[in-house]
């Protein structure tokens, strides 16, 4: 509107309100109609010489316009009518409605004219603004910064912030750094979307800003935010489009090489166990791999395979780390001094069991130790190191459960006779041995061979024999450490 009032060769003049001569014009339509309403959509300049109108006729008229939501009224002086009518300007002015006088030496198809043309420019503006912004996100895109330099540019462009977040909220990028809105704020509108089939987006205003989210239709559930203090206009909604159509393309690139990447170094380790050489494979497919000695890491978390793969990489630290998915686990190379069990140590959701230091030619002795010390690892999480084994003793590797079943099962029989397994436990303790373990009780030597007699009898079992005395200590253990 204002640069409709600006160009001089259409000589307009605004009325009433000078500054609705600010807003946007969506078209131009001419109508002497008394009511032009049916005929509009909104955002219209409405042109006309009042043929139909006079008098009290203008307040109704200018009612019905400013409900229909036109942007303005274009009102050709001296045609019907001599000058500008009061009633008119005043019903306007009234009602917010902006007012501009066409002199009778302007057609009005010359204003149809210029607005067609603004509006042309402004669409070709738009055109070259989002291909524009193309080239730069695709430039991004390829450079060095890969999905992190497309998030920063977005928001450049955008002049806001922007999220990626994965199926489960995580932010993997943004920009500028840390920016943005709560991602627990936006869990109800991330839950809405995620229930629908596909692709979906929503454009929403929160917490005083203008927030839009897409997601990306990606096998990970991946998530584009974007968010500013003013609303997204179509060239920005392009961009974002655009933008979105990069980054899942870029994702699933990455989920086909994660794919591939994960069956190759799967094979690999299996021929390296097999004693065959592949050296000359593993060079030719540029993938690195540890300097020897390493160790072997073995792990076993709630997550899927492909999780703790990644989980593997993240925790990495720059160390170079060969991991592959093996037989049902998850296995790691890593340089013998890295800290890295001691990184994922820390992890309540993933247990390790870490061997000692191996060359290649002991590497299935290592993958061995470290499977039996991740057996050994508690439902808590942690790091259990194979040279741990030996200092727990075999109690704490038993499943307790089973082992204390088996320890009540077996001395169900003594039940209720204290004596006689404060007897047996003496007895056991000093090795079979009648004269020791009598003293240390405080019996008889006599009254303990009756004694252990007894439990023999109550048993069924020959206690001369070694392994019914090991099982017999191994349960009395296990019921002592069961309280």
């Amino acid at each position: 509107m204002r640069d409709l009032v600006g160009d001089p060769e259409l000589g307009l003049t605004p009325y009433g309100v000078p500054e609705g001569t600010q807003g946007p014009i969506s078209w131009v339509h001419t109508s002497e109609l008394a009511d032009p309403t049916p005929f509009l959509e909104g955002g219209e300049l409405l042109l006309t010489t009042g043929l139909m109108l006079g008098g009290a006729a203008w307040e109704e008229y200018v009612e019905r316009l400013v409900g229909a939501g036109v942007a303005g009224l274009g009102f050709g002086v001296d045609v019907s009518h001599t000058g500008m009518p009061p009633e008119l300007v005043e019903a306007a002015s009234r009602r917010g409605l902006p007012l501009l006088a066409v002199p009778r030496r302007t057609p009005f198809i010359a204003i149809s004219k210029a607005v067609s043309r603004a509006l042309a420019a402004d669409e070709y503006e738009d055109l070259r603004r989002t291909s524009r912004a193309q080239h730069e996100l695709a430039g991004a895109a390829a450079g060095r910064r890969g999905l992190s330099g497309v998030v920063h540019k977005l928001a450049s462009l955008l002049d806001g912030w922007v999220l990626l977040l994965d199926e489960a909220g995580t932010v993997l990028h943004s920009a500028p750094d840390g920016a943005g809105i709560s991602v627990r704020e936006l869990e109800p509108w991330l839950r809405r979307l995620r229930r629908g089939r596909g692709r979906g987006a929503l454009v929403l205003e929160l917490a005083e800003q203008w927030i839009g989210i897409q997601e990306l239709g990606t096998r990970g559930g991946a998530t584009l935010v974007v968010g500013r203090d003013s609303p997204f206009g179509t060239t920005d909604h392009h961009v974002i489009n655009s933008t979105a159509s990069l980054v899942t393309l870029a994702l699933r690139q990455a989920e086909t090489l994660w794919s591939a990447r994960g069956r190759l170094h799967t094979a690999f380790l299996r021929t390296l166990l097999s004693g065959a050489p592949a050296w000359a494979a593993l060079d030719d497919l540029g993938a690195e791999f540890p300097a020897w000695p390493v160790r072997v890491l073995v792990l076993h978390g709630s997550q899927p395979a492909e999780e703790s793969l990644r989980l593997l990489e993240a925790e990495s630290d720059g160390e170079e780390v060969y991991a592959a998915e093996y037989e049902g686990d998850v296995v790691a190379l890593a340089p013998a001094s890295a800290n890295l069990p001691g990184r994922l140590g820390k992890r309540r959701d993933v247990r390790i069991g870490v061997s000692e230091p191996c060359g290649q030619d002991g590497l299935p002795t290592a993958l061995r130790q470290a499977r039996q010390a991740v057996a050994a690892a508690s439902d808590g999480g942690g790091a259990v190191w194979f040279t741990e084994l030996a200092g727990r003793g075999l109690l704490e590797l038993l499943p307790a459960e089973r082992a204390v079943g088996f320890a009540e099962s077996l001395l169900w029989p003594l039940r209720g006779r204290d004596e006689l397994l404060v007897s047996l436990r003496g007895w056991l303790a000093h090795n079979g041995q009648w004269d020791p373990a009598a003293k240390r009780l405080g019996l008889h030597r006599h009254t303990l061979r009756n004694r252990i007699r007894r439990v023999e009898s109550l048993l069924g079992r020959d206690l001369d024999q070694a392994g019914v005395r090991a099982e017999l200590w191994l349960a009395l253990q296990l019921l002592d450490d069961a309280g």
